[in-house]
């Protein structure tokens, strides 16, 4: 739960949708993923096996909010 603070950047609208949260990590999910795919193809060794286990965790990330957001918002067809 976040609490509402002034010196916040970054704040969640209280009265968002489950949808409009879910959506957003989806996306957020997804931007992260395509980040590190770019990254690791510019780095070797350690730090590329690094950024590929940051990008397997992500892509979980992806599959469990992209299944979350089916249960909650299904696209009708």
């Amino acid at each position: 739960m976040l609490k509402s603070d002034s010196s916040a950047l970054f704040n969640v609208a209280p009265n968002a949708s489950n949808e409009t949260l879910i959506t957003n990590s989806y996306e957020t999910f997804t931007s992260v993923s395509t980040l590190l795919l770019d990254l690791s193809e510019d780095l070797n060794g350690k730090h590329r096996d690094i950024a590929l286990a940051i990008h397997q965790l992500s892509e979980l990330g992806v599959l469990l909010t992209a299944r979350l957001l089916d249960r909650e918002a299904p696209c009708p067809g």
